[in-house]
């Protein structure tokens, strides 16, 4: 299958050449690059006892019990499907074949052996650019891991302890306050306070701070512990942005809920919430199978079967977490569609007292502008009748004044009761309170340390 043509002509000249004794070899095919930079890519070698070296990309496996971990970072953004294919095809061939590659970059769950490598992957679809799309993939062998991931997830490589950010205690660079020098704040590291949120919103430490795996096993155990805490570092900023919002909503009037709901900002969270959980579905499907697979495995630690399956367990939690979130988001954008019923409901209120106020006038004047005989107080030339103007106008305020009053009785009578209520209660509790103190002052001589006849 040619993929580029002109790599083709340029590897099918460098395939075979010629020895001085006349027989051919297969030499490494030299490999171009065609989107330089697009990936990031890293490189551990393990010596099984506790150490690390990064080396260089040459996707050799390890020997004895040195193994070796190869990992590629897709780039976010909003290309296809077939261009990160690409972008594999471009690091990871040879000596993957692309049903290898395939397999790694298709969407949706999968766990099986190819090629005799174990392969899982718990790829979503969705935007590639949306941080709620999650794509991880993994080639397993015995001496060699190699993973796939869409963007920088957390905490999965590796770095020396010393240079951890949690190591020190460090200052707070807040543009609203001012560091005094005299008092140390030119002293330690300082970081941003955005830095200090986003540290907040976290629920691992850094890449400092993990542990150097010394076997395979370890090595999975660690990715799909990173994978658990990518969403679970998700889920918390979602937690902490639901929260403020509800804050804002509280405070909050008219024009912020309205631009809540021009915004469509709830039902956009709820569909992140829903890619969100069709990811953890995916991992519910996959990392039972790949503890299944791998505990059959010679070269599987039985402690790391355990972790699995507590990782396990802590997805569904994770899902259970997620399932609540979705119902806090469904109840506010429940209450804001009650709100905006009520304003709704109250702007047709206005209306239909209008329409009521209005209809009866419109009925009386169009009753009296009858051009028909009969009608009282419309014979202009009647001298007799010159006031029927003035008399129509007095039973049109008679009838607004009718409808004023229909429409202010039951709010004057709801206000007088509530003020009689209020008068006597205040009335009852002032001869309660006379009659204790009467009955304290009274009963004082009969009692000894101050103490009340019960």
């Amino acid at each position: 299958m040619e993929l580029v043509p002109e790599e083709a002509n340029v590897d099918a000249e460098l395939l075979e050449r010629e020895t001085p004794g006349g027989s051919p070899i297969r030499e490494e095919r030299i490999h171009k690059t065609h989107f330089p930079g697009a990936v990031k890519q890293k490189a551990y070698r393990f010596d099984g006892l506790g150490n690390y070296f990064t080396k260089e990309w040459d996707l050799r496996e390890g020997s004895g019990r040195e193994f070796c971990w190869y990992h590629v970072e897709l780039p976010k953004g909003n290309q296809k499907l077939a261009l990160s294919a690409q972008y594999l095809i471009d690091v990871l061939c040879p000596p993957l074949k692309l049903q290898d590659i395939l397999t790694l970059v298709s969407n949706g769950p999968f766990c099986g052996h190819v090629d005799g490598a174990l392969v899982f992957r718990v790829n979503s679809p969705g935007p590639s650019a949306s941080k709620f799309t999650h794509r991880l993939a993994a080639r397993i062998t015995e001496n060699s891991v190699i993973t796939v991931s869409l963007g920088r997830v957390p905490r999965l490589g590796f770095s020396p302890t010393g240079q951890s950010l949690l190591s020190e205690i460090p200052i707070v660079d807040n543009p609203n306050m001012m560091i005094d020098e005299d008092k140390g704040g030119s002293c330690g590291i300082v970081i941003r306070e955005h830095v200090l949120e986003f540290l907040l919103t976290m629920n691992h430490s850094e890449e400092a701070d993990n542990p150097v795996p010394k076997k395979v096993s370890n090595l999975i155990v660690h990715i799909v512990d990173t994978h658990m805490d990518h969403l679970q570092d998700i889920v918390t900023t979602l937690e902490m942005e639901l929260d403020s919002v509800e804050l804002e909503l509280d405070k909050g009037g008219f024009a912020l809920k309205k631009q809540m709901l021009d915004d469509r900002r709830f039902p956009k969270m709820h569909l992140n919430l829903q890619r969100l959980l069709q990811v953890v579905a995916h991992g519910e499907q996959v990392f039972p199978r790949v503890k299944e697979k791998c505990s059959t495995k010679s070269w599987f630690a039985p402690e790391d079967i355990v972790a699995l399956e507590e990782l396990i367990g802590r997805l569904r939690r994770l899902k259970e977490n997620v399932g609540f979130i979705a119902n806090r988001v469904t109840a506010i954008q429940a209450g804001l569609d009650s709100w905006q019923a009520a304003q709704i409901n109250r702007k047709l209120y206005y209306l239909s007292f209008l329409s009521i106020i209005f209809l009866p006038l419109s009925i009386i004047t169009g009753m009296f502008g009858m051009n028909v005989g009969g009608v009282p107080w419309t014979e202009q030339k009647n001298p007799a009748l010159k006031d029927g103007f003035r008399n129509v106008l007095f039973v049109c305020v008679a009838m607004l004044l009718l409808l004023l009053l229909c429409f202010s009785t039951p709010a004057l009578y709801t206000r007088i009761s509530a003020w009689r209520r209020r008068r006597t209660l205040r009335r009852s509790f002032s001869l309660n309170r006379k009659s204790f103190s009467r009955r304290t002052l009274l009963g004082g001589g009969h009692q000894n340390a101050g103490y009340l006849r019960i």
